[in-house]
């Protein structure tokens, strides 16, 4: 059995062509998944020009899309968006925020962005300021800023951090001491006002 085989697409198919297209796929793909959908059908002359108006309806189709395409890279160049999540006091996401919530995000600010467009470099699982690529097509890129804010007042822990030498043994500090004891002489004295 050969391993590819050659069909007429009677659809548009992402990343693999319009309607009228003849390609060359692999049988299985062939098999379980054009076939079966109605998607394309074996290579005939006549099918080819029943589908001539078919095909013309879908290249103006795909210009106009690509039309809108380049339109939206030129608004989105330079955006920032701003997505507030729950977090704990270091910052550390309960989830992560994925391509669908960026893409969801700029729907809803008016922008019209499918998930798969997004491209992330990395898992965002923090607080921060990302720079996020869109690839809309293959020549069509846009970078935008996304900030990801606390849905809550985080509390910055103000104690110092312990130093200690190469034995293990903890580094005092003379000025935390002295801090310490200036404490703790005004305790006493404000227990002593108070009775």
């Amino acid at each position: 059995m050969a391993k590819n085989v050659k069909l007429l697409l009677v659809e548009n198919v992402d990343n693999l062509g319009i309607v009228g297209d003849v390609v060359t796929v692999r049988t299985g793909y062939a098999r379980n998944f054009l076939l079966p959908r109605g998607m394309a059908t074996e290579p005939d002359d006549a099918v080819l020009t029943s589908l001539a108006s078919k095909r013309a309806q879908a290249k103006a189709q795909l210009a106009e899309e690509r039309k809108q395409r380049e339109g939206l890279v030129g608004r989105l160049a330079g955006l920032e968006i701003t997505l507030t999540r729950s977090c704990n006091d270091q910052g550390i996401l309960y989830g992560s925020v994925s391509q669908n919530d960026l893409a969801e995000a700029l729907t809803s600010a008016g922008y019209r962005v499918r998930p798969r467009d997004v491209r992330l470099a990395q898992t965002i699982k923090r607080l921060g300021t990302y720079d996020v690529h869109l690839r809309l097509d293959s020549d069509l890129v846009a970078d935008i800023r996304l900030i990801v804010s606390p849905d809550r007042e985080i509390v910055e822990d103000e104690r110092e951090e312990m130093e200690f030498d190469n034995e293990g043994n903890l580094i005092e500090k003379p000025r935390r001491e002295r801090k310490r004891r200036e404490v703790a002489e005004a305790e006493p004295a404000e227990a002593e006002s108070e009775s």
